[in-house]
């Protein structure tokens, strides 16, 4: 049977389809919501370059709205 490991806790989880698994890739709602709560207290980010189309495209869309 496929197996994975939790990204949170690292407990190996076993099952038959990921459709079985309610909270996939998390073991358990505990699990996801540290994670969640991660993201949310910007412990997780993605950093990198922006290209000036992107920036270009930012900066449009806030003119809009302000």
């Amino acid at each position: 049977m496929p197996g994975i490991n939790c990204p949170n806790c690292k407990k190996k989880v076993i099952y038959r389809n990921i459709k079985d698994m309610p909270h996939f890739p998390f073991c358990s709602e505990r699990c996801k919501l540290f994670d969640l709560g991660a993201w949310l207290d910007e412990r997780y980010r993605i950093e990198g370059p922006i290209s000036p189309e992107a920036l270009s495209r930012i900066e449009k869309k806030g003119g809009e709205n302000g």
